[in-house]
């Protein structure tokens, strides 16, 4: 799930985060950016007949005997004495990881939790929210008469039942849940229960914060506690008419007006959810317009498409004060002033009301003052390589934060590959992890994804390093399968160097515009320039030719060489 994307490489800043099985075949499953490791065809191998399989990612390819070994083992007792080479606080997303990446590279790990295995994501995040999106997704073409009759079909009138949509989003959260737990058991990663505190350096504890508690050591620890919804002050949340994105998940009732207090990530996609159930929306937003962090030409596009039709209203430039929940038959009390002057403008009366301000990092209690570290906003300060920075602005040896805690980058994906990054550091790989090639994409209908700078920033940085921006688009109105879907409505924006073919963003809206960014940001990961990919070859008819549309029509004036290997005879 998220919430308005802000990406810092420098500096902490607010915004969201997740999880997976075993089974009886080895193979890789993703859930959320996590790795699922199953293996075990035929009888299971006793434990004393494993050996440890190290792998040296430069100079072994892979052996399966030598990679069951190693995960069924949890690797070698740790070297130096300490009780693990790895130890993990919080199993969510960039914790699972985390974990299951070091038990491959042949590390003795752990990891804490003191909640329920899969963080955030998984329980009350992207997991169960992507449950109650595909309902509305449903819903909403199914009361699309005239999208229906488009292909000569007759439906009669879609209705729902509140509490079977509610299941559908539980219960895929606890299997997931339960496949995450199961994968790193199976792995033989020791979970240990209870909450995480750092004593000193390569020293915690665990446990409930009495006379019961573990202390243990470890070569290396890496904090990956998540986030928590954030609520600001002068609003008072009561879980039931006044509520955060945790409570909403759980789709107790479908209020028939609601305000949005945010329109970011997690307002927009919680928007399509109540509208196609029936309500009527509002949103509350601080800044001068709805749906800021987009690209400007795609926010106003998808202002006209997800918004414009619906039941949405919006109050921009304001901030809601005071939020009062409904009591002795009194509806929701919204207290609105204005965002600059601070003065008072009117009050809303609404059904309930919906706290989508973003998330803040959940690091109180973790022990950094044992250590000198100071967090920023709640945030622990962090290098290019996650590596934990004191308050003297040193480094602390052996330590780590990814994901949510540090900021950088909010998102459940952003903490997975974080958390690889670092067993790559601590098992000798030297590992810096490009943010600006980590996708985010919300799950409206149609979606909207994005990879890189937007036009302004991406404008911004021209100015400065002295170079020339230049854009093309490219319209789904023309691709052959949207046209199919009567989809047509949305379109991909790149934003590039001109003078060297450098991809410095790509934004989509439209359908499946999450899958589709992939391509987009696995080529600013590698590297790739426009000269290049646009002699890949993409599947017709299929959307992603929309993305070999825009490639093609982009303008490079270098006339670099071809990078594309000569056919061969096959």
């Amino acid at each position: 799930m998220h919430s308005a994307i802000s990406l810092s490489l420098s500096s902490p800043s607010p915004i969201t985060r997740s999880s997976a099985a075993s089974s009886t075949a080895p193979r890789s499953l993703r859930f959320c950016g996590l790795r699922r490791e199953a293996f075990g065809a035929g009888a299971s191998p006793d434990a004393s007949s494993l050996r440890l399989a190290r792998f040296n990612s430069r100079s072994q390819h892979f052996n399966l005997n030598g990679v069951l070994a190693a995960l069924k083992g949890n690797g070698a007792p740790s070297s130096g004495g300490f009780d693990y080479d790895l130890v993990i606080i919080g199993a969510g997303v960039g914790g699972h990881g985390a974990a299951l990446h070091a038990v491959e590279k042949g590390l003795k790990t752990a990891i804490i939790e003191g909640d329920v295995v899969g963080g955030t994501c998984v329980n009350r995040g992207c997991v169960p929210s992507k449950a109650l999106l595909a309902v509305s997704g449903r819903m909403r073409e199914l009361q699309n008469e005239q999208h229906m009759k488009s292909f000569g079909l007759q439906v009669a009138a879609a209705g729902y039942d509140r509490q079977k949509v509610a299941d559908h989003a539980n219960n895929l959260a606890s299997k997931i849940r339960g496949n995450l737990t199961n994968s790193m058991k199976a792995l033989g990663v020791d979970i240990l229960t209870g909450f995480g505190t750092i004593l000193g350096p390569q020293k915690l504890k665990f446990g409930k914060g009495d006379s019961g508690d573990k202390i243990i050591t470890a070569k290396d620890i890496i904090v990956a506690t998540g986030s928590v919804p954030l609520v600001p002050k002068g609003i008072e949340v009561d879980g039931k008419t006044v509520i955060t994105s945790d409570h909403a998940l759980k789709l107790e009732f479908v209020p028939q007006w609601i305000a949005i207090v945010g329109s970011g990530y997690i307002g927009l996609e919680f928007s399509d959810v109540y509208t196609a159930l029936g309500s009527e929306v509002t949103f509350v937003e601080a800044l001068d317009q709805i749906m800021p962090g987009f690209d400007p030409e795609i926010g106003k596009l998808a202002q006209r498409v997800l918004v414009n039709p619906r039941k949405i209203d919006s109050y921009t430039g304001v901030f809601a004060s005071k939020i009062t929940p409904a009591k002795d038959g009194k509806p929701v009390q919204i207290e609105l002033i204005d965002a600059k002057t601070k003065e008072p403008k009117e009050t809303l009366e609404v059904d309930a009301a919906l706290i989508a301000t973003g998330r803040a990092p959940f690091t109180k209690g973790l022990g950094l003052e044992n250590i000198n570290v100071q967090t920023q906003r709640g945030f622990v300060p962090v290098d290019e390589r996650m590596r934990v920075i004191d308050a003297n602005g040193k480094l602390v040896p052996h330590l780590y934060c990814i994901g949510d805690a540090n900021g950088k980058m909010m998102l459940a994906h952003a903490a997975s590959a974080q958390g690889i990054s670092v067993v790559e550091q601590v098992t000798g790989n030297d590992h810096v992890l490009n943010h600006l090639s980590i996708p985010a994409a919300c799950f409206t209908h149609p979606e909207i994804s994005m990879v890189g700078l937007t036009e302004p920033q991406a404008r911004e940085k021209a100015e400065k390093e002295g170079f020339e921006v230049s854009i093309a688009k490219t319209s789904f109105k023309a691709n052959t399968k949207a046209l199919a879907e009567n989809e047509g409505e949305g379109m991909a924006k790149l934003i590039y160097r001109p003078d060297n073919g450098e991809i410095l963003g790509v934004h989509i809206f439209g359908l499946h515009a999450a899958d589709l960014i992939h391509e987009a940001s696995n080529a600013i990961a590698m590297g790739t320039r426009i000269q290049d990919i646009k002699f890949a070859v993409h599947a017709h008819p299929t959307l992603s030719e929309v993305l070999d549309e825009l490639f093609k029509s982009a303008k490079v004036k270098l006339s670099a060489s071809k990078t594309v290997a000569e056919p061969v005879p096959v």
